[in-house]
């Protein structure tokens, strides 16, 4: 099929489980009928997905607050107790975050209730989302290795157990968050690659890894008004990408500042289009998005061209990203019939 499409990663959450409208919204229940909610709307993403006719469903994070600290509650060597303030992506913001004070160790699964939850409920390619290590490392605080590139990697062990799991479970597209990837360009294609490598290796199923400017929040939309009328950030790690094990990588394209030229940098891989914009509540167009997948195979081979949002849509108004998702499932569409 030419054009399949996908998300990034997150959906809203329904305003039972968890307030919505947040980045990170507190829970409704606990317990047992927190997990049990959990499922439930993890069955309801799944649904929503189907019905707009996207074609790699995913989970919607529905069973995480966070998309970094979903997976860091499963991690010993971790202190919540005692957070420090931290710069986040290069002091973009500042953020309350937990420290790392020993050797790091899964205390057990993570993503396994939802994914199998989700497995049984579709026919579709299902895809789960992982941090990367390079975000997760520059989401935490270190106080015991002593080297960012050391706790990265010693992250990607951790993340290299739960998605081989995860392909167990029958999965079969597992991707990587990296929104650190634009940040620390320059760390990217030394340890950085080799820490995304390190979370891939032994993996049969389809592997990804998602780099995008970020949600729609205040503090990300400031920070691309003053990039300027390009956005070049990409050109200096796709390289390294396009030289890495990664099966696709997922990008943010419409709306942005980012010269459609720097696609041709990923040659061999699939690329996951972002054809929606998060940072927006107007709606795009079937139209429009088969004008911007048209754009795109430019240069792009359209074999290789995933229809994506640009980033995940967690603190969205549930309304506006169902619309959303409907309109990405019939411009993928719309594009398959005209330049399939």
């Amino acid at each position: 099929m030419l054009f399949p499409s996908t998300v990034a990663g997150s959906l809203p959450k329904p305003a039972w489980l968890a307030e919505p409208n947040k980045l990170w919204p507190k829970w409704q229940l606990d317990g047992e009928p927190l997990a049990q909610a959990k499922l439930d709307a993890t069955l309801l993403a799944v649904k929503l997905q189907e019905d707009a006719g996207i074609d790699v469903v995913g989970d919607g994070e529905m069973s995480r607050q966070h998309f970094v600290h979903g997976f860091l509650e499963f991690v010993d060597g971790i202190d919540f107790a005692n957070k420090v303030e931290m710069g986040i992506r290069a002091d973009r913001y500042k953020a309350m975050v937990p420290v790392v004070r020993g050797a790091l160790t899964l205390k057990g699964r993570v993503h396994q209730a939802e994914a199998k939850h989700a497995r049984a409920h579709t026919k579709k390619k299902l895809k789960i989302t992982l941090p990367g290590a390079m975000t997760i490392a520059d989401t935490v605080a270190d106080a015991h290795y002593g080297n960012r590139a050391k706790m990265a990697l010693a992250f990607a062990d951790l993340l290299n157990k739960e998605a081989r799991a995860l392909e167990a479970d029958g999965v079969d597209v597992i991707q990587f968050d990296e929104p650190a990837f634009n940040v620390f360009m320059d760390e990217v294609p030394t340890w950085g690659i080799e820490a995304l490598e390190r979370a891939i290796d032994g993996l049969k199923c389809t592997t990804a890894v998602h780099i995008c400017y970020g949600y729609g929040i205040k503090a990300n939309i400031d920070w691309k008004n003053a990039l300027g009328e390009e956005w070049r950030q990409y050109e200096k790690i796709f390289p390294a990408l396009a030289r890495s094990r990664i099966n696709q990588v997922s990008v943010e394209v419409i709306h942005s500042h980012v010269p459609m030229s720097l696609l041709g940098l990923l040659a061999g891989k699939d690329v996951l289009a972002g054809v929606i914009d998060v940072a927006t509540d107007t709606v795009e167009t079937p139209e429009e998005i088969a004008g911007v997948i048209k754009d795109i195979m430019q240069f792009v081979p359209k074999e290789k061209i995933v229809a994506c949002t640009n980033c995940g849509m967690a603190p969205m108004h549930r309304d506006i990203a169902e619309a959303k998702l409907m309109a990405l499932g019939a411009g993928a569409k719309l594009a398959r019939e005209r330049f399939g």
